[in-house]
């Protein structure tokens, strides 16, 4: 596996969170959307788009969510069950990446429809239970962590990466789901001396062809450097905010 992007998107709420992920040999780069808070309650935004308010039912996001990504070549993956069959380090898929596991660590059976796979579109049903990053703790402290959730993602695995991850996740918030540009925020990692770890500067230099200075902002470890695992893929997290309040 020489490079694998993805970027997904959370029907647990609404802040548009992207993350985009180097892992250091063989490379791999996640791209990761996330709908907080409040989504999931609702189960339907609205957003302005051609001045009209547009009500966005969840099955609305999920489907221009799949139509948008088969748009730009991507192949369409069903949502694998939530009790995993065939993987016994998970009590219950929580995170659109498990079923793509095998690619990620270099498993996939060769010939397979798995490993044939270039470019993904999926939405995964997950339980916050289990996995380095499943924030349980964080369940009923605020309005968009969720026990049950849902996640879209879009994949690319050793094609595209961080300039059409980027790309295509502004048209996709800005063109498709017509929110409003002046809204948005992004994140990427400053570096870490300790782990002698360098900014992510290209993935702000991306960031900056859409959004001003101010509003392109250093992370550290904690929140922009993400890892599968103790052991397993891991590297600097970009992220993209959505301001649901404004102001």
């Amino acid at each position: 596996l020489d490079m694998a992007v993805a970027a997904v998107i959370a029907l647990a709420s609404p802040l548009l969170t992207t993350a985009a992920m180097l892992r250091p040999s063989p490379t791999a780069f996640r791209w990761r959307g996330v709908l907080r808070p409040g989504l999931r309650r609702r189960a339907a935004f609205s957003c302005a788009a051609g001045g009209d308010s547009i009500v966005w039912p969840a099955a609305k996001v999920r489907s221009q969510f799949i139509s948008f990504f088969e748009g730009k070549s991507h192949t369409e993956v069903p949502s694998s069950p939530v009790v995993p069959y065939d993987d016994p380090t998970l009590l219950f898929a929580n995170a659109g990446m498990n079923q793509f596991k095998p690619l990620f660590v270099g498993q996939a059976e060769p010939g397979s429809a798995l490993a044939s796979l270039k470019r993904a579109a999926n939405t995964q049903k997950c339980i916050r239970a289990g996995g380095k990053h499943n924030d349980l703790d964080d369940v009923g402290m605020d309005t968009y962590h969720h026990t049950f959730f849902e996640m879209l993602g879009s994949w690319s695995f050793g094609d595209y990466f961080k300039t059409e991850a980027v790309d295509w996740a502004w048209e996709l918030f800005t063109q498709v789901y017509g929110l409003p540009e002046d809204r948005f925020y992004a994140t990427y990692f400053e570096g870490d001396e300790k782990l002698g770890l360098a900014p992510d500067e290209e993935a702000r230099q991306l960031w900056l062809r859409y959004l001003p200075p101010e509003r392109v902002l250093p992370g550290n470890a904690k929140d922009n450097f993400w890892e599968m695992g103790d052991t397993g893929p891991c590297g600097p997290c970009s992220e993209i905010h959505f301001d649901r309040i404004g102001g």
